[in-house]
């Protein structure tokens, strides 16, 4: 299958131009501002479906509005009706569409053009009016405030909100993708005359504000947003994709003393903490039990023993643990516990505690095992 895409270097372009060769969907077309006009000819004779994406949304000068989004949907349309293509045709709109203001009117003119042509020709046309989209490759300090503060908050850069309780509306770039795939294979969501993205979502402004400056400090926090939220699951992994490629890492901090180190390395409020523990040759750390936090030892790399002990028993469990198999330990509560080194090399360990170190109670009690 041949498919064409206009507007193949934009954001929601590269999205699924992508997402199309992963699933091998067939022959992609490119179609982009410096793409050579010839090849507009021989796209059209033979795409067996079009993406319009192609157009514009930001300028200084009015007029480019007409020409990007109602003077080349012109041209798009009389080159496939030249070449007698009636292959199915989805175009991009915006939600402003419904306004009067230059962008808005474009984009209704756009539509018009395409409606029109689908009565005419009998071909299928989709017309997407998309609200707000946010994700990764999306142009910043342009016309999406999710990238240009995604941008900013990551670099430490000010941003400026005007009104924090401005109600917006969101659309997924990864679920625009699916619906559009969806489209291709003729099962599109429409919405009376229009086709829409199933899955969208409603905040504000100051709310977005806020979950992005949440999301600079997790770093330090060691803390993970709420991945069971999908929109904040969405916006952190947007968030990510625009920091500086030379931050990508952070530093833990290691508690370190002559027996190995401690360090935390993630903390949730719903799933716990994960450390990584080292202990050195011969050491063994622990001998402490709890009364209602609760934990997962799982040794990566070295030789050792977990020991165990019922606090009101004499009897002793014991779990050789090796890095080169790897199994989970559950130390229940009421249980002493300590983990032993036994081989020459250092025993590292993940710790997973069902909550977050809490100084004023650590639930932490001394006792030999």
């Amino acid at each position: 299958m041949k498919i064409l895409v206009t507007g193949a270097k934009g954001f929601i372009g590269k999205n699924l131009i992508a997402e199309l060769k992963n699933r091998n969907c067939g022959d992609v077309l490119e179609y982009d501002l410096d793409t050579d006009v010839s090849l507009l000819e021989s796209y059209c004779s033979e795409a067996e479906f079009v993406f319009h994406l192609a157009g514009v949304n930001r300028t200084k000068q009015s007029h480019e509005f007409v020409e990007g989004n109602v003077h080349f949907t012109a041209t798009l349309l009389d080159t496939l009706h030249k070449h007698n293509n009636t292959s199915p045709v989805m175009m991009s709109s915006s939600v402003q569409a419904s306004l009067d203001n230059p962008y808005g009117r474009s984009k209704k003119a756009g539509e018009d053009l395409l409606f029109r042509y689908g009565r005419e020709t009998g071909a299928k046309v989709l017309v997407y009016r998309f609200p707000n989209v946010f994700g990764k490759w999306c142009k910043p300090n342009y016309n999406s405030v999710v990238a240009t503060f995604c941008y900013n908050i990551s670099r430490c850069l000010p941003i400026d909100v005007h009104d924090p309780s401005v109600v917006m509306k969101l659309a997924y770039v990864d679920d625009v993708v699916s619906e559009l795939l969806s489209a291709l294979n003729g099962c599109e969501t429409k919405n009376g005359e229009y086709c829409e993205v199933p899955i969208c979502y409603t905040t504000t402004l100051g709310e977005i504000v806020d979950l992005l400056y949440s999301f600079r400090k997790s770093r330090q926090e060691k803390t993970v947003p709420n991945m069971s939220n999908e929109f904040i699951k969405k916006l952190y992994s947007t968030y990510l994709s625009y920091l500086p490629p030379d931050q990508f890492s952070y530093e833990l901090e290691m508690k370190t003393d002559q027996r190995g180190s401690f360090t935390e390395f993630i903390k949730t409020p719903d799933r716990g903490q994960i450390s990584v523990n080292i202990s050195r040759p011969g050491v063994t750390k622990g001998n402490h039990w709890h009364h209602s936090k609760n934990e997962k030892f799982l040794v990566v790399s070295g030789r050792g023993v977990i020991r165990l002990r019922q606090i009101d028993s004499q009897e002793v469990v014991e779990y050789l643990v090796d890095g080169d198999k790897l199994e989970v330990v559950d130390i229940p509560v009421g249980y002493t516990h300590n983990i032993e080194n036994l081989g020459d090399t250092d025993l590292i360990t993940l710790m997973w505690a069902n909550e977050p170190f809490d100084q004023e109670k650590p639930d932490t009690h001394f006792l030999e095992v």
